[in-house]
């Protein structure tokens, strides 16, 4: 191949790729996507985790925690405590300390309760009795928040709607009749508390929208910039059983198939009854057993003999020639050398037996297998 022709071919490969990587930008346009992951830690439990982080990223103190814990974390004369969960789960002692608290220049955010599920009574003496607030029964509804710029939104729409017994509110949001307010401010000594139907809007996704994020801050200016703010919490993490089987599956449900295949191998068998097996049998000794029983029991015990007599004088032949050709007494007692028995018992193991002496017969038999066995 000549120069010319490897130039053409690599020119020609060069227009290849560059219509490829033309044809590639023309049909195919690069888009950014995002999307938004599961939260993971302590934003996972924690609704107020972003309101934490907002408020430490504005230059305020901030600290979360899921419970009051007054004895261990003190609040300060111009702090600002926000309770997101139920305030009837306080203790009376805890509701004393708030009291003295906010009297003294503290701000405190409250909410009502959740709208009963049954007819359970509410405390005689709860935080919110103690404020002159008195929670409404019946179907909820929302409330619009209209902020200059921004889409119309509807806030508390699963809160539960108060009023107000004996109290004269700073500021008020809703209806002042029957339906009630959803959000009060209450001069308490030198302190204020604000009664909300609901937190709904501080959750870590909802945080994000702007009228929320006003929202919030119009909540916390009574004390802004002056002390910490306590973000007290419940922690909404599910019990161990129902993580370990929500999530623990790939770990448990192996080890329960396991178990059951073991179970399974283990546990007996139902039916009906199954035969003993039968015992092991020789089928030929008991085969020779009943000839030899036959043979006896009809009168032809003399062929056993000479079948054992004619065993044991082969043996002979082949251990001990000489004494096997040997004849009379010297052929006894050469055999009574080499099997160890005395003359006489081989001299009457070598004569056949009476026909119906059952007893000699047996004991010529025995002598005959010892003397072979013996060579």
């Amino acid at each position: 191949m000549g120069r010319p022709t490897r130039i053409g071919l690599g020119l020609l490969g060069l227009l290849v790729v560059a219509l490829a990587v033309g044809w590639f930008l023309h049909t195919h346009e690069r888009v950014d996507e995002s999307e938004d992951l599961p939260p993971r830690g302590e934003a996972a439990y924690n609704p107020l985790y972003a309101l934490r982080k907002s408020l430490t990223a504005a230059g305020l103190p901030a600290q979360s925690r899921q419970r009051l814990q007054l004895a261990r974390v003190p609040l300060g004369p111009r702090d600002t405590l926000l309770l997101y969960s139920d305030p009837r789960a306080l203790q009376p002692s805890e509701i004393e300390a708030l009291l003295r608290w906010v009297h003294g220049g503290g701000h405190l955010l409250v909410r009502t309760p959740l709208p009963r599920r049954s007819a359970e009574a509410a405390p005689a003496r709860d935080l919110l009795a103690r404020l002159g607030v008195r929670t409404v029964e019946g179907p909820t509804r929302c409330e619009p928040l209209l902020v200059t710029g921004q889409e119309g939104h509807v806030e508390f729409c699963r809160g539960r709607r108060f009023l107000l017994v004996d109290a004269e509110p700073e500021l008020s949001w809703g209806d002042g009749g029957e339906d009630g307010l959803v959000f009060a401010r209450l001069g308490y000594g030198a302190g204020t508390v604000d009664v909300l139907a609901d937190f709904d809007f501080l959750r870590n996704g909802d945080l994000r929208e702007p009228p929320h994020a006003l929202l919030t801050r119009q909540l916390l200016g009574p004390n802004w910039g002056e002390g910490t703010v306590h973000l007290v919490y419940a922690a909404t993490v599910p019990p161990l059983w129902l993580q370990i089987l929500t999530r623990g599956w790939m770990a448990w449900g192996p080890l329960l198939l396991a178990l059951l295949a073991w179970l399974w191998m283990r546990t007996q068998r139902l039916g009906p009854m199954l035969p003993a097996p039968p015992v092991a049998r020789r089928a030929l000794l008991e085969h020779v057993t009943a000839s030899g029983a036959h043979l006896v029991r009809y009168g032809r015990a003399s062929l056993l003999y000479d079948a054992v007599r004619a065993a044991f004088v082969e043996r002979l032949r082949r251990r001990d020639p000489l004494a096997a050709a040997l004849k009379g007494e010297p052929g006894i007692d050469a055999i009574a050398r080499r099997t160890g028995v005395a003359p006489r018992d081989v001299r009457q193991a070598l004569q056949a037996p009476a026909p119906d002496d059952a007893k000699a017969f047996r004991q010529r038999i025995a002598r005959l297998i010892q003397m072979r066995k013996n060579l």
